[in-house]
């Protein structure tokens, strides 16, 4: 995708060079931190990041840290990613141009900022930009310790979206899903969710989930989850002219690889849908897909009247 380069006066924090454990992949590694990562999502969706924090703080306290092993290892924990060991920048500029990846987040993200600022101003709608925050390993957000674990993340308290850019390489090289629409699709999944937190529809979902049974809660955060899918469609649909040939592809091979029932099947062998939290494969690619096939926010409702 042929973004132009990010608008220097986005708002970017960089919490790299604080240290802490490479990224456990997408579903989890190995040993006791694939486990949290197993249960992670649920925590999240029904307790929130402080649920998370609280959790992956108490792990730590107990176990001595987090230990993840690559696919096909034999064990024991990764050596610190790259930005991890690499202090981050001091500035937009320094911090968006540290490495390939940052600047691709960058691109990215000021793209569908200044998408759908232009799409809420046409709705006559008011507009709150969100942050986008690197840390390597391990961070701090405002829904408490942020952990390459939990993958690229949205905090509705800070209105942070957080990401840990070796992310990026596992996508490509664990997920076999390479390509920079790829990377492009989960920053505007992110971004997607801040625009739910300003559309009321995260605080909507939170007050039903509470009320709910686990198995209704998960099938809240599905529909969540796949809106916020079909509105990264949305913002590639608006920069249509951007786009390359093969990047629809690129969108539906990232889409495929995340969904519940794939991740579920390559770590664990067996497909739980009662456990679902952010949709299939087919379910995923399939919103993102509409929301490029229309261009039109208001064909995302994934909910059907349930909030």
């Amino acid at each position: 995708m042929r973004l132009d380069d990010y608008d220097p006066n986005i708002n970017v924090e960089d919490q790299r060079g604080q240290g802490g454990s490479g990224f456990g992949g997408f579903g989890g590694g190995g040993g006791g931190g694939g486990l949290l990562f197993a249960f992670l999502p649920f925590i999240f969706n029904r307790f929130g990041c402080l649920g998370v924090a609280v959790v992956v703080g108490l792990f730590f306290l107990f176990s001595g840290g987090l230990q993840f092993a690559d696919t096909g290892s034999t064990g024991g924990s990764r050596a610190p990613t790259e930005a991890s060991r690499t202090a981050g920048g001091s500035d937009v500029r320094s911090s968006c141009n540290l490495d390939a990846s940052s600047k691709v987040a960058c691109n990215a993200f000021s793209s569908a900022d200044k998408t759908w600022a232009a799409i809420f101003q046409q709705q006559g709608q008011h507009f709150v930009a969100p942050k986008l925050v690197f840390y390597g390993g391990n961070g701090q957000s405002g829904c408490g310790a942020a952990q390459s674990a939990m993958g690229p993340f949205y905090c509705p308290n800070d209105q942070g979206i957080y990401l840990d850019t070796s992310f990026f390489q596992e996508l490509s090289q664990r997920f076999g899903a390479p390509g920079d629409f790829a990377q492009d699709y989960v920053i505007a999944h992110e971004f997607g969710h801040h625009i739910q937190n300003l559309m009321g529809t995260s605080d909507k979902v939170t007050r039903l989930q509470r009320s709910s049974s686990e198995a209704d809660g998960n099938r809240l955060s599905v529909m969540l989850e796949l809106q916020a899918d079909c509105y990264a469609g949305v913002w590639a649909a608006q920069n249509r002219d951007r786009l390359d040939p093969g990047d629809l592809q690129e969108g539906m091979t990232a889409a495929h690889a995340i969904g519940d029932d794939t991740l579920q099947r390559e770590t664990q062998g067996r497909v739980v849908e009662a456990s679902f939290t952010h949709g299939t494969s087919q379910q995923r690619m399939s919103w993102l897909k509409r929301g490029m096939d229309s261009g039109d926010y208001r064909q995302c409702d994934t909910f059907a009247g349930a909030i």
